[in-house]
């Protein structure tokens, strides 16, 4: 069983909901990520999204397209964010890490040795955001064939078969974004998810995780009465980015403490 699938076991056993946050690689210190990684496991995350740094994030709002551009100006690739991974495994070998990316850089690296080196570097699941499904499934089987979780997005906008294509190709847990744009953007509708998640169980077999939209404890509950996992990505990337060097890694500490806090006390949550 990977580390996804026996983390979401467990998670589920317990009556909880999986805290999922979401920073860039490299950004807003180079030296700090995997410390930051490890700090916010530490705290409660339960799994851990590590953005690879790219010139054209197209899903990208503007905090999330600015770290990217502070990484890339300080030289971060995709190799330092294998060697970040391999880094933070070595203290930490429970949490899972996916790398959340574009394409660009992974077929610039070469697909068999992208994947050989994230499987030595302890990569759990890989998402690619400009992959989809239909058009990728020999990527996704050269993944699991390495242990690997290709794990995919959905999207209000997704079609009952581009649910039923992801369903048939995704491992570890799908990744629905709540709002149409970019990260970052829009006003959270819970209401709606609440309607979209159901659906999209009626065509996946793994875990629903929800982002886009989820900036503070209140909505991280909200969201978590219906999926099976809180996405948490543009308000963590922003908090960071006020942060000096010396209160980085306590400043996301704090926020991951707070909203596992806010998911474990939720009406009907078990510890």
């Amino acid at each position: 069983m990977s580390r996804i699938a026996a983390t979401f076991k467990r998670l589920q056993a317990e009556g909880r909901k999986a805290l999922i946050p979401y920073v860039t690689a490299g950004d807003p210190f180079a030296d700090a990520t995997t410390e930051l990684m490890l700090a916010m496991a530490e705290a409660g995350a339960d799994v851990i999204e590590l953005g690879v740094p790219f010139s054209d994030p197209m899903a990208d709002g503007p905090v999330i397209q600015r770290a990217s551009e502070r990484a890339l100006a300080k030289g971060i690739g995709l190799k330092h964010v294998l060697a970040m991974t391999r880094a933070f495994r070595e203290r930490n070998d429970t949490t899972p890490v996916v790398l959340m990316g574009y394409a660009n850089p992974v077929e610039r690296y070469g697909i068999e040795a992208f994947v050989a080196d994230a499987r030595a570097a302890g990569v759990d699941g890989v998402l690619i955001v400009d992959y989809p499904p239909e058009e990728c499934e020999a990527f996704a089987s050269t993944l699991k064939a390495a242990g690997l979780d290709p794990i995919f997005l959905l999207a209000p906008t997704s079609t009952e078969q581009r649910m039923q294509d992801v369903g048939r190709v995704a491992t570890g847990y799908v990744y629905y974004v709540s709002l149409k744009g970019v990260t970052g953007a829009g006003h959270l509708d819970t209401s709606a998810v609440a309607q979209a998640v159901p659906r999209i169980r009626n065509h996946v077999q793994v875990p629903v995780g929800v982002g886009f939209g989820i900036r503070d404890a209140a909505t991280a509950q909200a969201v978590a009465q219906v999926a099976d996992a809180v996405v948490i990505g543009s308000r963590i990337v922003q908090l960071l980015e006020e942060q000096t060097r010396d209160t980085v890694v306590a400043a996301g500490r704090q926020f991951i403490a707070e909203i596992r806090s806010a998911l474990d006390n939720m009406k009907g949550a078990t510890r």
